[in-house]
């Protein structure tokens, strides 16, 4: 069933999941193994993220150097296909930009719609390590509203073709950030180039991560105001360590409010209360937004279950 489908179908707040593909050298057992504490809550889709291939130069004997693919991740439709032929349940991964030509891309939307994978979530992706902005690869996409418009485009194998008519084969979602992309020079603008995703045919939007829901609930008006009518699913992320109250707001550029902040540093070292600290105040912005009529709440979980278990017992 389609994302879209599944948010106008229920009847209430539920939650979605988001995985990251595991590091070769983990087993598809293993793997499984990770999700299985979820299960119990019979999520409706499970997210699974995508990481582009980079390169390395190695050195030759002779002194010259060679480049070399670096894969440091399974793909994002091997874990789909894992998680498929375990669990019956929907998998949506992400497509990105990055590192990929059009016709490449082209041929991922071929293998899921083998697999029977109408989900998608389109995303730019990131720059390679140590690039301050953003290169498309020659011949790909340089904005995700681009990557959109070019899946809509998607015309799929002769066979379905025949079958879909007019119908849209991929349900897609696209990311919104409440704070701002760090690269937009204010919000107007990165809620304008939102705009464009939705209106390239985006069906639904998930947020970055917040820790105040108030910056949310702007966003969403902001949204609106500007013309924006999808569903715009709010993201949350539990704080699970101290270093992460440094490494978020570098690595994302959001706020953490001071509020959790001085909680978590008056916990000092004690590792196990700076986890209970921010598993509660995850707990406490997910019922507030179900209590705002949300018509679900994303949880970027990053491969750990024990704190996002316990929010969702909590909460659903």
């Amino acid at each position: 069933m389609k994302v879209s489908d599944i948010l106008a179908q229920s009847g209430k707040a539920f939650p979605s999941l988001e995985i990251v593909p595991p590091l070769r050298g983990l087993t598809k057992d293993e793997l499984l193994e990770s999700i299985a504490p979820f299960m119990e809550f019979s999520p409706k889709y499970i997210n699974v993220t995508s990481h582009r291939d980079e390169f390395e130069f190695r050195e030759s004997p002779d002194g010259t150097f060679s480049r070399h693919l670096v894969r440091n991740r399974i793909s994002e439709t091997t874990v789909c296909t894992a998680i498929m032929s375990k669990y019956n349940i929907e998998t949506v991964p992400h497509i990105i930009c990055a590192g990929a030509t059009a016709e490449e891309i082209e041929s991922k939307l071929d293998n899921l719609e083998f697999l029977g994978i109408n989900n998608i979530v389109a995303l730019r992706g990131d720059s390679i390590t140590g690039e301050k902005r953003f290169t498309p690869t020659p011949g790909g996409y340089r904005y995700a509203s681009e990557l959109v418009e070019g899946i809509r485009q998607y015309q799929g194998s002769a066979n379905y073709q025949r079958k879909r008519k007019e119908e849209r084969y991929f349900c897609i979602g696209v990311g919104g950030y409440p704070e701002k992309h760090f690269e937009a020079a204010n919000i107007e603008t990165d809620i304008a180039n939102l705009k464009k995703k939705v209106d390239a045919g985006a069906d639904y939007v998930i947020t970055q991560m917040f820790f105040d829901n108030n910056v949310y609930y702007d966003f969403v008006r902001r949204c609106r105001e500007a013309g924006i009518t999808v569903p715009i699913i709010p993201g949350l992320k539990p704080l699970s360590t101290a270093r992460q109250i440094n490494l978020l707001p570098e690595s994302f550029s959001l706020d953490i409010p001071i509020e959790l902040t001085s909680e978590i540093v008056k916990a000092g070292e004690d590792k196990e209360a700076v986890y209970k600290i921010g598993t509660e105040w995850c707990a406490m912005q997910c019922k507030d937004l179900i209590a705002h009529g949300v018509p679900a709440v994303h949880f970027y979980t990053m491969g750990k279950s024990r704190n996002i278990v316990n929010i969702l017992k909590e909460c659903f």
